[in-house]
């Protein structure tokens, strides 16, 4: 028996939106974000198809990402997206866990913001307005998200999933942090 490994990506169901993005206008200030990005899931191998097929006619062929680990429970090397391969990279402590790092040849780098999957849709709405807004605060990733939970408590961005809320959210792949939980919720765990 044979298997074929397909090296393009799933094919995109044309009645969802590609992907959910935010960017600052052109010619505003950088700042420490340069937009921000609403992925569905958190399989980079099924999102980032779509970001770059977003990003690639602005900015230029996007060759390279990086990725805090901490809410990526898988990281490939290579990502095939239409086209051509965009190689993966981690950093634990330089890279703000609520962000992603793009490079490509036309632009530079640019950083985005990543919005939990599991985030409320009205809070997802104002997290990517503040981040695209000109005149915003100058605030990391980890910050905007603090802030939001701060002011409308209804965001639960970077919560702890529950292992069904995880099978939801992942496309049957759970969190690491959410089997940590109920590893931690154990009785007699971390006594």
């Amino acid at each position: 028996m044979s298997a074929t490994i397909s090296l393009l990506p799933p094919p995109r169901d044309p009645a969802v939106p590609a992907a959910r993005l935010s960017l600052k206008a052109p010619g505003t200030p950088r700042g420490l974000l340069d937009g921000a990005w609403w992925p569905r899931s958190r399989d980079l191998l099924r999102e980032l198809p779509d970001l770059t097929d977003a990003l690639d006619p602005h900015w230029g062929r996007v060759t390279r990402i990086a990725v805090n680990p901490t809410h990526w429970p898988v990281i490939p090397r290579k990502v095939p997206v239409r086209g051509h391969v965009v190689n993966v990279g981690w950093f634990t402590t330089e890279l703000d866990p609520h962000k992603i790092l793009l490079l490509s040849y036309g632009v530079g780098r640019w950083d985005l913001m990543v919005i939990p999957p599991e985030t409320r849709p009205a809070a997802a709405a104002r997290l990517m307005a503040a981040v695209s807004d000109p005149t915003g605060a100058l605030l990391t990733a980890s910050a905007l998200l603090a802030a939001e939970e701060a002011r409308h408590g209804d965001s639960s961005a970077g919560q702890v999933q529950d292992p069904e809320e995880a099978w939801e959210f992942e496309g049957g792949a759970s969190l690491p942090q959410a089997a940590a939980l109920v590893l931690a919720r154990r009785p007699g765990a971390g006594s």
